[in-house]
């Protein structure tokens, strides 16, 4: 898909919706910052636990994103769908500073991720709504930007208070509130539904086998590939907790995920122009290529500087694959079923990294760090060499 002329100055519902999410991002990073260091650090949980408590957290959210995806496009209403589900999240943050067992940072992150499903669907589906078929890629990827930043500023923000607090984690999870709230607050404030520009028709309900259909076997066949290649885009409590392996000290650890996050804030928009200019397939290629690259280097890393370099080529992955992702289920779904398909695709993600995170811990269990890593850079290559092969 080509676009054409200057790019578009987005409508203000679009970097309103990036604001609420770089809130929203800043509070859950400052949490999944310090959570892997509690749960192994303080709780004597395994490094499996760790990924299957966040396997299971990131899956709750992709199997809700297919229900509030399709009610979206049922009740023709995307906000405020999306600003419950901002609150559920808000409310879930408080969870975690009070958690004394793993079963209670479980049920944090379940709330947390259950709020996150209600309101990715149709979220992404009221840019959708908002932009132009030729700059959907900007539009994502400016928010993903902002998304980004957020959480650049919490793995950040965490690093400050736990030096302030002398590394104790509560008063650390108890700020995370803050940002979390600001978030539903610009949610029902700034953003707005488009002007409606031709009479609303009443559809079926979308989870029906003649909706899902209307979807396409080209959808299908992308959401498949896609499947494999997220496999070994596991939980990014790993590169945490690999810093660690390598000497550095758990209170600078989450500096992983700041190095990744920052990497990726500038190039995001300018990835989402290009998958205009060029396609969606020759970035999403790029972005996996580089995951591989990240794998490798946390294959070999002994040091912390390897470790570094591993996230932020991780961050250039997430910068050519989160908004193209986006942009390319756009391309794709008819507009009475923009939030199903964006829900149908969260489904795919999370299951993905469910089983990627799962595997993850147990390898690493098992083998190693290393061995864990190259395993996952494997599967990587077989999934991008599928994903590559010529289809009609």
């Amino acid at each position: 898909m080509k676009a054409e002329g200057r790019r578009p100055a987005l409508p203000r519902t679009i970097w309103m919706l990036g604001l609420t999410s770089l809130l929203m991002d800043g509070s859950s990073e400052i949490v999944h910052a310090v959570l892997p260091l509690l749960l192994v650090n303080t709780m004597g949980a395994s490094v499996l636990l760790v990924g299957i408590i966040d396997g299971l957290a990131e899956a709750t959210a992709s199997i809700t994103k297919i229900f509030s995806g399709a009610l979206s496009d049922y009740w023709q209403n995307r906000k405020y769908i999306a600003a419950f589900g901002y609150g559920l999240s808000a409310c879930s943050k408080a969870i975690f500073p009070l958690a004394a067992t793993p079963f209670m940072v479980f049920a944090g992150r379940f709330a947390d991720r259950f709020g996150k499903g209600v309101r990715g669907a149709p979220r992404d589906a009221l840019i959708a709504d908002w932009v132009a078929p030729e700059h959907r890629g900007y539009a994502y990827g400016v928010r993903q930007a902002l998304d980004n930043a957020g959480a650049v500023i919490g793995p950040l923000a965490a690093i400050l208070l736990l030096q302030l607090y002398l590394g104790d984690v509560t008063p650390v999870l108890w700020w995370a509130c803050v940002p979390a709230i600001l978030s539903v607050v610009v949610m029902l404030i700034g953003v707005r539904e488009p002007a409606a520009t031709e009479p609303r028709i009443k559809h079926h309900f979308p989870l029906r086998l003649s909706e899902l259909r209307q979807l396409g076997r080209p959808f299908w066949l992308a959401m498949g590939l896609l499947f494999l290649l997220l496999l070994p885009r596991f939980s990014e409590a790993f590169h945490i907790l690999r810093a660690q392996d390598v000497g550095v000290d758990a209170a600078w650890a989450p500096m992983t995920l700041v190095v990744m996050n920052l990497v990726a804030v500038p190039l995001t928009p300018l990835a989402g122009i290009w998958s205009d200019r060029i396609g969606r397939t020759r970035v999403i290629a790029l972005g996996f290529a580089l995951l591989v690259l990240s794998h490798l280097a946390m294959v070999v890393a002994t040091g912390p500087m390897l470790v570094w370099i591993g996230a932020g080529i991780w961050g250039l992955h997430l910068t050519f694959t989160q908004g193209v992702f986006s942009a390319l289920v756009a391309d794709y779904a008819p507009a009475h079923l923009r939030g199903t398909a964006f829900g149908v695709f969260n489904l795919a993600a999370g299951i993905a990294i469910f089983v990627g995170s799962a595997a993850m811990g147990l390898a690493w269990d098992q083998l190693g760090a290393s061995v864990a890593f190259a395993l996952a850079a494997a599967v990587n290559v077989a999934g991008l060499v599928l994903f590559l092969l010529p289809r009609k």
